[in-house]
């Protein structure tokens, strides 16, 4: 798939910087903690808020490559930026403009996979997007391990190779060429602004999600987990390395299964998995509990990130298909957010284990919730 190679690349060049940007600013520039937050903090904002604005364009002007290959330059250009930053707010510029790229590729990337397979077969294509996708999580951490290595630390440096594999994404989302609409036409009614109503049943599955991602915090509390733990750098980063490689594995095969069992029947099953894991972590205390805990999280995000994906698009008109994932992509950025803030308040307060009990509270509402909803349509 053209799509998962252009991804699998632009994670590349992302993951490598996901451990080393904190360093880099803390470390190299001088920055307290608080910025680091601040300034991860208003870039996922940016591209929470941007997802449906440009999923809306994108459906109203009927075309997905331009939204692409724009979306994947301005994050290939955030990371010289990174490497040019001399003081912390032009690191901040260089987040914004690589979750900027997110926010304005997101919905139309994941339309252009919708229009280019049959109905019966989008679990799978979505499955595959996100192995390919989450291999690059994979390559990316090792090979910034690697290359500090060979580099005897240059941090700079690594952060400058890192937009070598952007490059790559970008020559590759500008070869694709636009395909239909869609192969099963269904197209909806157009509002008096112009713009198509996603309807009652997905705002409903939008609603129940929402629960979920008010309690799912950044995944770096499970990082901080480990380390809380007292595993070292080096084992924490392979402990990531690990469950995205799990995820990567098992993403195809559950978003081909989510075709024939139905998407709510997987994302109820990955949402127990994840309250199981939280409440796992809520009490591990050994590094084998970990590395069991971070291989099956890993199965949890192959059973719902593309599977909720593929859903909400089931659940729209063929051109509300871009809007859908950026309304979608919205709500659970802004609730994801705030899960975020309390999980940290819940830390410090009271411990590690209130913030992984909170979560995994929350998963296990929402799958109960998904139970009794009203059937949906493809679901």
């Amino acid at each position: 798939m053209k799509t998962g190679l252009v991804s699998f690349f632009a994670d590349i060049s992302s993951e490598m910087l996901y451990p080393l940007t904190p360093i880099l600013l803390t470390a190299v520039l001088g920055a307290p903690v608080a910025i680091v937050g601040l300034i991860e903090g208003v870039a996922e904002a940016i591209a929470s808020l941007v997802k449906p604005v440009a999923g809306r364009i994108s459906d109203r002007v009927g075309r997905r490559v331009p939204f692409m290959v724009s979306g994947y330059s301005l994050s290939a250009l955030g990371k010289p930026l990174i490497a040019l930053s001399q003081t912390w707010p032009l690191v901040l510029v260089a987040r914004s403009v690589d979750r900027l790229g997110k926010g304005v590729r997101t919905g139309a990337r994941d339309a252009y996979i919708a229009d280019s397979v049959d109905a019966k077969d989008r679990g799978r294509a979505f499955g595959w997007h996100r192995g390919f996708d989450t291999a690059g999580a994979v390559v990316g951490p090792l090979l910034s391990l690697l290359l500090l290595w060979l580099t005897r630390d240059n941090l700079r440096l690594v952060v400058w190779l890192a937009f070598v594999p952007a490059v790559i994404s970008v020559y590759f989302v500008a070869r694709l060429r636009e395909v239909p609409a869609a192969r099963e036409p269904d197209p909806g009614p157009i509002g008096a602004e112009g713009h198509v109503p996603l309807g009652s049943t997905f705002r409903w599955y939008v609603g129940v999600w929402s629960v979920f991602a008010l309690s799912n915090s950044s995944d770096v509390f499970i990082i901080l987990r480990a380390k809380d733990v007292g595993l070292s750098t080096t084992v924490v980063v392979l402990l990531y390395v690990l469950y995205n490689a799990v995820y990567a594995v098992s993403s195809p095969r559950l978003g081909a299964l989510s075709d024939r069992l139905g998407r709510r029947t997987l994302l109820i099953g990955g949402l127990l998995v994840f309250a199981a894991v939280y409440a796992g972590l809520a009490i591990a205390n050994q590094t084998w509990q970990l590395v069991l805990l971070f291989a099956v999280y890993g199965v949890y995000m192959a059973a719902t990130e593309g599977v909720g994906k593929a859903l909400a698009i089931d659940l729209v008109p063929a051109n509300g298909r871009a809007a859908a994932v950026g309304v979608l992509g919205m709500v659970t950025g802004i609730a994801t957010l705030l899960a975020s803030v309390i999980a940290g308040l819940l830390w410090t307060a009271v411990g590690p284990w209130a913030a992984f009990s909170f979560g995994a509270t929350g998963a296990t509402l929402t799958a109960a919730m998904f139970l009794v909803v009203p059937p949906l349509r493809h679901a």
